[in-house]
């Protein structure tokens, strides 16, 4: 047993410490600690984790804390499942908010492509993507994005090559957007990358500063075109109705005429068969009958009449059938 006097504690170097005593404890903590940090690991809310072992696929767990083999024998890599990320071509945001600023740097070895008639054009356009297999993800792609950026970027320029100038520059940016977005995710599906593209979109699709002004005229003059069109289209829809209306009331006018017409002739002949039934039952008086009220309906509206005998050469001149002497 070591007993140290006072003179040994006033002057340590006579009687060094061991530290031999402590290094086994300490190592001891350190080991557990290190121990428990490698076997614990959380997954985020919006995140998956791939687990390896010795390179080799495990597992997948969902977003809480887990445990695994400590000391590289298992390997957590956190893949964000929920997160959609994008990808820009001919541009590039520098920050983003209220007022985006843009990179002044020109980006045409991307953005320039030939078109379906051998015409130039800027296309500029984004691609938005999210992870749908995390373990296609992880064990099939080394370099994600300059894959997704290759791909993109060979797939714009086959569909634009198939569609020409106008429908680039104009009507057909959705058609074009639409079938990229397809063939991009049948591209990404047959390397088995586990990305799922949500969207592809154009962001501004112009001819190159060469014949920009010449492309301005050709679409102002479209513009024009299609501005008589439209007042072509409006007169026309302002007239047609009209017209339309018109006729129609013509029709129906015409119609009840007819059937007047109709009407009226089936009265005159039901009319007429009944004078023909009564005729046949007495002729005499019926003939005479027909006759006075033909007579009155003649006589009526004349101002002077004159009686004229058959036998006599000349007109009665004393007979008077108008004004008071007539009457009585």
């Amino acid at each position: 047993m070591d007993i140290r006097t006072p003179d040994d504690i006033i002057n340590p170097r006579r009687h060094p410490l061991d530290f031999t005593h402590y290094f086994v404890p300490l190592f001891f903590v350190l080991f557990l600690i290190s121990t428990i940090l490698g076997s614990v690991y959380s997954v985020g809310t919006d995140e998956l984790a791939v687990v390896r072992r010795f390179g080799k696929f495990v597992d997948i767990t969902k977003p809480g804390l887990h445990l695994k083999l400590p000391y590289g024998i298992d390997n957590a890599r956190l893949v964000p499942v929920t997160f959609i990320d994008k990808e820009e071509f001919g541009f590039k945001t520098l920050k983003a908010g209220v007022t985006t600023q843009y990179s002044q740097r020109s980006y045409l070895d991307e953005s320039l492509m030939l078109t379906g008639g051998l015409n130039m054009a800027v296309v500029e356009w984004i691609v938005q993507y999210k992870i749908k297999d995390p373990t296609q993800y992880v064990f099939h792609l080394r370099y994600s994005r300059k894959v997704i950026r290759d791909a993109s970027e060979a797939v714009m320029r086959q569909v634009v090559g198939d569609h020409t100038i106008n429908e680039v520059l104009t009507e057909g940016r959705i058609e074009i957007a639409n079938s990229a977005q397809e063939k991009l995710q049948e591209m990404l599906d047959l390397y088995e990358s586990g990305i799922q593209v949500v969207t592809v979109k154009l962001q501004d699709v112009n001819p190159p500063d060469q014949v920009k002004p010449s492309f301005n005229e050709v679409n102002q003059a479209k513009q024009e075109r299609e501005q008589l069109i439209n007042q072509a289209w409006k007169e026309y829809n302002r007239q047609i109705p009209r017209a339309k209306g018109e006729a129609e009331r013509l029709v129906r006018e015409a119609e009840g005429y007819a059937l007047d017409l109709v009407n009226r002739a089936q009265g005159d002949a039901e009319r007429f068969v009944l004078r023909w039934e009564e005729y046949s039952k007495a002729r005499d008086i019926t003939r005479e009958r027909l006759y006075l009220e033909s007579m009155q309906e003649v006589l009526t509206g004349v101002e002077q009449m004159y009686v004229i005998d058959s036998e006599e050469k000349g007109i009665l001149p004393l007979l008077h059938l108008t004004g008071e002497e007539g009457a009585q």
